[in-house]
């Protein structure tokens, strides 16, 4: 890529609810029956994050990265695997911009762990809490995630959608917010030009 530009990604990650299996969502670790079953430690939005930043940057997906055949990722820390994944899109050149996560399903509710959710994930990413942000959403009880079915997706999806910068090695918008908003109007301009 030359020069300075916005892209973005679009990650998408599901796995089943087993028994006796902790449910670790955006890297806080929730009271429930049931967690999400996974090689690593299942957390559904830490992985749609990861995959959107390598997405975003042009770089392979989270399985290519952490094979789940591979044994040392078994159980790892999907925070641990973010971090790792944001390293090597820094080394592309890329900055995270802003990062919004959204989980589907009918439970566990997210709201009362929003604000946790947020911290470890900018934590893990090295940037503000307010560049990541994480909502909820529900199926109001529609297809085989509102019906609960048990072999299916079973109430755990989620997507994260982010844009990154590439450009001078750091986010303007943090030192130089007009030639940030410039870039914007420039990107948006050339997406929307016929």
């Amino acid at each position: 890529m030359t020069g300075a530009g916005l892209r973005i990604g679009l990650g998408v990650d599901a796995h089943a609810f087993g028994d006796g299996v902790p449910l670790v969502l955006g890297g806080v670790t929730i009271d429930h029956p049931r967690g999400l079953v996974g090689h690593s430690d299942g957390d559904v939005i830490a992985h749609a994050l990861t995959d959107a930043l390598l997405g975003a940057a042009g770089l392979a997906d989270i399985g290519a990265l952490f094979p789940s055949d591979d044994e040392r990722y078994r159980g790892a820390d999907s925070l641990a695997l973010l971090t790792g994944a944001y390293a090597q899109v820094r080394a592309a050149g890329y900055v995270l911009v802003n990062a919004d996560c959204v989980v589907i399903g009918q439970e566990p509710r997210v709201a009362p762990h929003r604000e946790e959710m947020r911290r470890r994930l900018a934590g893990a990413l090295g940037v503000e809490e307010g560049a990541v942000n994480v909502r909820a959403t529900t199926t109001d009880r529609l297809g085989f995630t509102g019906r609960g079915e048990q072999d299916r997706l079973n109430r755990a999806l989620a997507g994260s959608r982010l844009t990154v910068y590439s450009g001078t090695g750091h986010c303007p918008h943090w030192e130089e917010p007009e030639r940030f908003a410039a870039d914007v109007v420039a990107f948006v301009r050339s997406v929307d030009a016929p």
